[in-house]
């Protein structure tokens, strides 16, 4: 057998694992649940990749941030052009190391979180991201329980994505998909300041 015959055999044998596979799986009939951590660069980044295929589907959209207060953003300047295409909600009050208020802190986070809820058991989205809510719950500005509760009370129709670093265990444990974002190298670290439209 040579070469191209060899792949040949390879891929028809992938493809019909892929297929198999395929046959097998299920609708869940619910609304996923999807985290996105890790000490890496790219989880709000992935999320809002995720918004726009689900606005490509004609999805209902909604955003709650939980941290990164009105500071200006590239994905929060587009979807402000797409008049009406995501409810967007920016409740944090800015970076915990410029704000160095827990009390506040906290009360922007449970203030954000009944926000969330809101919209989590509504049924009228299909996708809500609750961005940066892991660092929430990293302060204890939240609870993992707390949060477990409002993803359990969710409509059916609802997936949800909670990005930021240190996402607890228990919500790792409790996703459908959990990413984990690894940095191996930073511009930063390299004394670059952020660049707009490349890290916000």
């Amino acid at each position: 057998m040579n070469d191209a015959d060899r792949h040949v055999a390879a891929m028809k044998k992938l493809q019909n694992e892929h297929r198999e596979r395929r046959s097998k799986a299920r609708d869940p009939g619910r609304g996923l649940v999807l985290v996105h951590t890790g000490d890496g660069k790219g989880k709000s980044s992935s999320a809002f990749g995720v918004i726009v295929r689900a606005l490509g589907w004609g999805q209902r959209v909604a955003v709650v941030q939980f941290i990164k207060g009105k500071w200006q953003t590239g994905e929060r300047q587009f979807f402000a052009k797409l008049e009406g295409a995501v409810d967007w909600h920016t409740m944090g009050d800015g970076f915990t190391w410029d704000t160095q208020d827990k009390a506040g802190d906290t009360e922007a986070a449970r203030r954000a979180f009944e926000r969330a809820r809101g919209m989590l058991e509504c049924g009228d989205y299909d996708l809500v991201v609750l961005d940066e809510i892991n660092i929430a719950l990293r302060y204890d500005y939240l609870t993992a329980t707390e949060v477990k509760a409002g993803l359990d009370a969710r409509h059916e129709r609802t997936s949800v994505i909670l990005t930021g670093r240190d996402a607890p265990e228990e919500l790792c444990a409790y996703a459908d998909l959990v990413s984990e974002m690894r940095e191996i190298k930073h511009p930063y670290k390299a004394g670059i300041r952020a660049q707009r439209g490349i890290d916000f």
